[in-house]
């Protein structure tokens, strides 16, 4: 029975990867006259045909690819975003690489257009069998490939451990259930099968393939005695060290001299993709700032002639990594309106600061209008293209509400702040920023361009709703 990230599952994978490629190349070719007919696609004059030698070299060629760009590995698409993003840009680049090789040598014979429809039918092919391969697997028609999961420990670690294994149930990991040598603090959908001290019997009884270790602390000295215990056992054994602070700073195992380490500090973004985001920042919000440059007088102009002060106001923020900077916005309220903030705050039931409210007194005419549409943000372009921040991250917070924070809170501050976020477009003011940042800490432990490519769309859809803008 092939498991869905089974090594028979990767090699079943490439070989149908293989094929469906030259399945698209065949269907490309058979397709291609009758595509004449469009009025954007040129007449069909064929001149010697797809030669017999690129039905070889374009499976090879992928299949290199594919390996290079861990397509195949399961660690990386375990999730369907993920494998569908490696696929994507694996196809992309043996693409790439595949049309240089034609230019390049005499594997002639396949015109522009064909070349076109070749590449689209093999990324209808290739995501195709996966999403029907992922439908297939979630409806359990391969239930007889199982992972048996066995926890150790009862604690809080080890509850969050089961309930992930259970939610990845469909890709054949089976929790059985928990060796504690106390009963759990809370009741449990699976049982205590026994003491920590049983394992190995248990393990035997059972048919257990793997094994988590979730510990508390103060029972880390019994790891190695486990290890040791089920040495001879075919199981596989992971460990769990202090599950929620290490998940907080990110942690992951690497080499240091020679020496595997747990890294805890590492930078939330890698110098690849903050450099990316670099890239974006810099050409979209240019983009944007000139497309905008109309409604920025529109705005100014009226801010100018409904209210005596400035038009822009400034406010000292704190941004990534703790550090302050100058915010630009659209005044949208009176003249010192920041030095009655006492004034505003209130304290809800659970005695936290919500320190916006809907019916401000301070906001004038033109502010309601700007910060209903979010007008009054634009100005926050001008910051983005200075580097002190980027269209998209968590929020720059107001100093004296981040001094309030609790340590695991500042971990927002490890990313570039933001215009929009995963905060803004699933709650935004509806949200109080400073009460939500687990938001922000999800942002940040699953950054990617996608997410942010994701966010910018969403943001559109919630500026045009108003909702939670005031």
């Amino acid at each position: 029975m092939i498991r869905r990230f089974s090594v028979n599952h990767a090699v079943m994978s490439m070989l149908l990867d293989a094929a469906l490629t030259v399945c698209a190349l065949a269907v490309a070719v058979a397709v291609r006259p009758g595509l004449s007919e469009l009025p954007f696609v040129r007449p069909y004059t064929p001149y010697g045909g797809v030669t017999s030698v690129l039905y070889a070299v374009v499976p090879a060629l992928w299949g290199i690819v594919f390996l290079l760009a861990s397509v195949y590995d399961p660690k990386k698409i375990y999730k369907l975003i993920d494998e569908l993003q490696a696929v994507t840009l694996a196809i992309a680049f043996a693409s790439l690489v595949f049309a240089g090789l034609l230019f390049l040598s005499s594997l002639r014979g396949m015109s522009r257009w064909l070349f076109v429809f070749f590449v689209l039918f093999d990324f209808l092919f290739l995501v195709g069998w996966r999403l029907i391969a992922r439908a297939i697997f979630r409806l359990g028609r391969f239930s007889g490939a199982r992972q048996l999961v066995l926890v150790v420990g009862a604690g809080k670690e080890a509850r969050q451990v089961a309930q992930m294994v259970e939610e990845y149930s469909w890709t054949g990991l089976e929790f059985v259930g928990f060796l504690d040598d106390h009963e759990p603090a809370q009741a449990t959908t699976k049982p205590v099968l026994g003491r920590i001290d049983q394992v190995r019997e248990i393990v035997q009884s059972h048919k257990i393939d793997n094994i988590v270790l979730a510990l508390p602390k103060e029972q880390y000295n019994r790891i190695n005695k486990l290890v040791v215990t089920l040495h001879d056992l075919p199981v596989r054994v992971r460990v769990v060290p202090d599950y929620y602070s290490l998940a907080l700073y990110r942690a992951k195992a690497e080499e240091f001299g020679g020496l595997p380490m747990i890294s805890l500090r590492d930078p939330a973004l890698n110098d690849y993709q903050r450099l990316i985001k670099r890239l974006v920042d810099l050409g979209l919000g240019t983009l944007s700032l000139v497309l905008a440059a109309p409604v920025f007088i529109i705005v100014a102009g009226a801010i100018k002639l409904t209210s005596e002060g400035p038009v822009f106001f400034k406010q000292q923020r704190v941004g990534e990594n703790g550090r302050l900077f100058t915010m630009y916005k659209f005044r949208s309220m009176i003249v010192g309106a920041d030095k009655m903030q006492q004034q505003v705050n209130r304290v809800d039931a659970h005695g936290q600061i919500i320190h916006k409210q809907a019916n401000d007194p301070r906001i004038t005419r033109v502010g309601r209008f700007i910060r209903r549409t979010s007008l009054d943000e634009l100005p926050q372009l001008l910051n983005v293209i200075k580097g002190d921040m980027s269209l998209v991250g968590p929020r720059p917070e107001l100093p004296w509400l981040a001094a309030q924070y609790e340590p695991w809170q500042r971990k927002r501050f490890s990313v570039p702040q933001g215009i929009t976020g995963w905060w803004q477009v699933n709650g935004r003011s509806d949200k109080p920023m400073h009460l939500h940042t687990e938001d922000d800490l999800y942002y940040v432990q699953n950054y990617s361009l996608w997410m942010d490519i994701y966010i910018l769309l969403k943001t559109l859809w919630v500026v045009l709703r108003g909702k939670g803008a005031y």
